[in-house]
């Protein structure tokens, strides 16, 4: 006998004045069923999911939960439904203990007073679920590492025991251990009979935890099936609009002399000219410190640079944060490209918007940017391309040093495809490129070569055929020998 759908979602509408964010969009999902929501950056599945959380109204369509309307008036009305999210970007109070985060709107309370010790009890007990018990529920959350904060989005999602998860990109930060122990609270909480709907870039994870999907694409639901009966290509194909056949490019490397060394208290490594150089390692292992170091953002011994100096040198620098670090959100997408050269384009202290834009224009075609005109705010993109309009900015500096940290993190397929081209084609122009990734794919179909960090220090340093998997991750782990 059929099970019925616990959540239906039919042509379901928004407009943000003349943009179409949807355009009608219908989804079902049944009760203990992992639903994989998936699209390009843009395509509508943050705003969809809004709509489900409460966050905002549709214009039109309607919603069922349970068989019963369901028309959510804000986020703490959607929760008493029964209906949680997991944002990307975490939404944490930074100054708040990690206790006070995960029970933030469901706080236990006595004659109008919080119940501390409840709710720390709370807290811990659904922590116990992740595996991560032995948090300090004491520290506040903004000492935590992004990974850290990951884990007390995702637990204060399921304090209140949600029958409808939404879970957006809630791998994105983790470390492959966290991610797997995820996977396990997911199959747990879907043997429990909860609906999950759960939207991720990584294809390779939707196989893994999902039963069906539905693709978005310009606002449009475009396809939905089993996943165990469609093959990924066709998803592919679905989100993109095209076939992707060749997702690293393939190319023959001319490398030349060196031209930036990487500061490193155990041993300094070179990078030359038309080469792609991958860091690997476990998720603080120093990988970021190390490029922060060496484009002058943090101290290290020895080395002197700083941001202004490193852009002179034609150094430039992809934070991983790019909310807080990569990009000014109220600013426009022609103003964070230009925001390093504005000096030298303008004239008096002044740059007419005009040139402003034109100065803008060929960078956003050549990344394919998603934006209404280069007058946009930042801040109203999707979260790919908020991070092509930092790439931008590095190649409209004229930069020839790349430091990327986790320049595809949030990226959608199509989009990997086209910063994989572009970091192809700087190699082939001489540029030199730093390439710090936690996706192992990534690195073995980019980089020349990959050097291993752990516990602060590069361990090792091979041309890319001379690493497998397997090796790579024995010297990242430190366990015997990564020959």
């Amino acid at each position: 006998m059929a099970v019925s759908p616990r959540l239906i979602l039919r042509d379901i509408r928004k407009a943000f004045g003349a943009t179409q964010a949807l355009g009608g969009v219908s989804l079902e999902v049944a009760p203990g069923e992992v639903h994989a929501l998936i699209g390009e950056n843009g395509a509508g599945k943050s705003t969809l999911m809004k709509v489900l959380s409460g966050v905002i109204h549709p214009d039109a369509g309607s919603m069922e939960l349970e068989g019963a309307v369901y028309r959510p008036t804000d986020t703490l009305d959607a929760r008493r439904h029964g209906v949680a999210m997991i944002y990307q970007e975490l939404s944490l109070a930074p100054h708040l203990p990690a206790w006070e985060n995960i029970v933030l709107g469901a706080e236990p309370h006595r004659w109008g007073w919080i119940d501390r010790n409840a709710a720390k009890a709370r807290a811990r007990e659904v922590l116990a679920r992740l595996a991560h018990e032995h948090l300090d529920l004491d520290r506040p959350a903004a000492q935590f590492s992004i990974a850290e904060q990951q884990v007390i989005e995702i637990a204060r999602a399921l304090l209140t025991s949600p029958r409808v998860l939404i879970m957006d990109e809630p791998t994105s930060s983790l470390t492959q251990a966290d991610t797997e122990r995820l996977f396990q609270v997911v199959r747990q909480l879907q043997a429990q009979g909860v609906s999950i709907i759960y939207i991720s870039h990584f294809l390779e994870e939707v196989r893994q935890v999902a039963q069906r999907f539905t693709v978005l694409k310009d606002g449009l639901t475009v396809g939905s099936g089993a996943i165990a009966t469609t093959d990924l290509g066709e998803i592919v194909r679905l989100m993109v609009g095209r076939e992707v056949t060749d997702l690293y490019p393939a190319r023959t490397p001319r490398i030349g002399a060196p031209v930036f060394t990487l500061p490193e208290a155990g041993r300094s490594l070179e990078v030359r000219a038309g080469e792609i150089l991958g860091v690997a390692g476990l998720i603080g292992a120093g990988r970021t410190e190390l490029l922060r170091a060496a484009f002058g953002l943090d101290a290290m011994a020895g080395i002197r640079a700083t941001p202004a100096s490193r852009w002179r040198e034609g150094v430039g620098f992809l934070s991983e944060n790019r909310k807080e670090e990569g990009l000014m959100l109220p600013l426009s997408v022609a103003e964070n490209m230009t925001l390093t050269t504005y000096s030298q384009l303008a004239r008096a202290g002044w740059l007419p918007p005009r040139r402003l834009a034109a100065t803008a224009a060929p960078w956003i075609a050549r990344l394919g940017i998603k934006t209404r005109d280069a007058a946009q705010t930042v801040g109203e993109l999707s979260g790919g391309n908020q991070q092509k309009v930092a790439i931008a900015r590095l190649l409209a500096h004229g930069t020839k040093v790349f430091l990327l940290d986790e320049p595809t993190r949030g990226i959608d397929v199509g989009s990997k495809a086209q910063v994989y081209e572009l970091i192809t084609q700087l190699a082939g122009e001489g540029c030199a490129v730093v390439l710090v990734s936690s996706y192992l794919p990534e690195l073995f179909g980019l980089c020349d070569r990959i050097a291993v960090m752990r516990r602060g220090s590069i361990v090792d340093c091979r041309p890319v055929a001379e690493w497998t998997e397997q090796t790579l991750m024995t010297a990242a782990i430190g366990a015997a020998s990564a020959a």
